[in-house]
């Protein structure tokens, strides 16, 4: 499933900016990094479930690659039309999906500002987690995504993860409080400075 990465024997997961553990389903709904933009070295989580709150159900792949039935159900209706996606979804039991190579721009945060850096989507990752914001979320997708942070580590300069309530206060709750930062912190084991301030 892996190569090995070049003169260090450890398995490479990458493909190019495709992630080889990650079910691959295209977006349309992508567009090039701005020239401008500064190195991918952010990662944002959020999270969705359609309808809320239900799980399982394929309209998340089917919303980011445009095949939603905006009539299947009626909180469907205010999304129509819309055109979103993000690099990863991460469904309850842990299996992960990819519909943007890493490479491009993914339309995931919308105006947001991070770091001093506004326009996130230009430099950044987007990770969505099935769930509910301000619900819990499972021990398979903190899994799924702790290895998955690694890995997006392992191609690009990261030095941030925040959540989408983090990029766009105000405008955006999610992943909300039910989102275990602290356990994601000290799964990775990185810098403390890494993550939202508690």
């Amino acid at each position: 499933m892996t190569r090995s990465t070049e003169g260090h024997g450890t398995p490479d997961p990458w493909q190019g900016g495709w992630y080889r553990p990650a079910q691959p389903l295209p977006s349309p709904n992508f567009g090039p990094r701005p020239p401008s933009a500064a190195a991918v070295d952010l990662i944002v989580v959020h999270s969705i479930s359609l309808p809320p709150g239900e799980y399982g159900s394929g309209a998340v792949q089917q919303l980011f690659t445009n095949q939603l039935d905006w009539d299947a159900h009626p909180y469907y209706q205010g999304l129509r039309g819309l055109e979103v996606s993000a690099h990863f979804f991460i469904e309850r039991t842990g299996r992960l999906w990819q519909f943007v190579d890493c490479e491009q721009r993914a339309w995931h945060a919308g105006v947001s500002s991070y770091r001093g850096r506004s326009q996130c989507n230009d430099d950044s990752i987007g990770i969505e987690l099935e769930g509910l914001e301000g619900q819990t979320f499972t021990a398979e997708q903190y899994a799924t995504l702790a290895t998955l942070c690694r890995g997006i580590a392992q191609r690009y300069p990261v030095r941030h993860v925040a959540g989408h309530e983090h990029i766009a206060p105000g405008r955006k709750k999610d992943p909300g409080p039910g989102f275990d930062w602290s356990a994601l912190a000290q799964t990775l084991d990185w810098p403390a400075e890494c993550f939202p301030p508690p």
